[in-house]
């Protein structure tokens, strides 16, 4: 597998964080990886961990509700409120913790998250901004281990990419 850019930043200035990831996948798959919940919960969730959705309207004003299940079956529950949608390019959400039925948690932070995917040919970039409401929001995030598990969903979704090409 080709090395493949994954930048990671955090700027507690403008309380984001910026995820620049290359893929080897033409942008029509990866655009498909992140948009299909059949095809997110084999790859939203740090391992040993698994994302299972419980619903999903990939429309603007809908929602993905699902939960990330641990290995003795704990379940996490979170949503993405889906803010704007331009097919193939771009996409905007709001992301919550939440409970089964999609009650947002109050005691922890929402983010504003933008995915930008561009298309390299036979590669494609993923650029994310994840932008957090205050400092203390997104550092409670980072605590939390957010880019060590979100840096592990990232290898997953390589290794996935990889199957589906074949």
């Amino acid at each position: 597998m080709k090395n493949l850019n994954f930048d990671f930043t955090v700027n507690k200035e403008t309380n984001t964080v910026h995820v620049t990831k290359d893929f080897n996948a033409g942008s029509a798959l990866v655009w498909d990886v992140f948009t299909k919940s059949e095809l997110l919960d084999q790859w939203w969730a740090p391992q040993p961990w698994k994302s299972e959705t419980k619903s999903m309207d990939f429309t603007e004003g809908g929602r993905r509700l699902y939960a990330m299940v641990g290995p003795e079956g704990e379940r996490h529950w979170a949503i993405a409120d889906f803010t704007s949608i331009t097919p193939k390019t771009n996409f905007k959400y709001l992301d919550a913790f939440t409970d089964a039925d999609g009650n947002l948690n109050d005691e922890m932070p929402r983010s504003d998250w933008n995915l930008d995917f561009i298309d390299k040919g036979e590669t494609s970039t993923v650029d994310i901004q994840i932008r957090h409401k205050d400092l203390a929001d997104l550092e409670m995030i980072i605590q939390l281990g957010f880019k060590e598990g979100f840096s592990m969903t990232m290898k997953s979704l390589d290794e996935l990419l990889e199957k589906l090409k074949e």
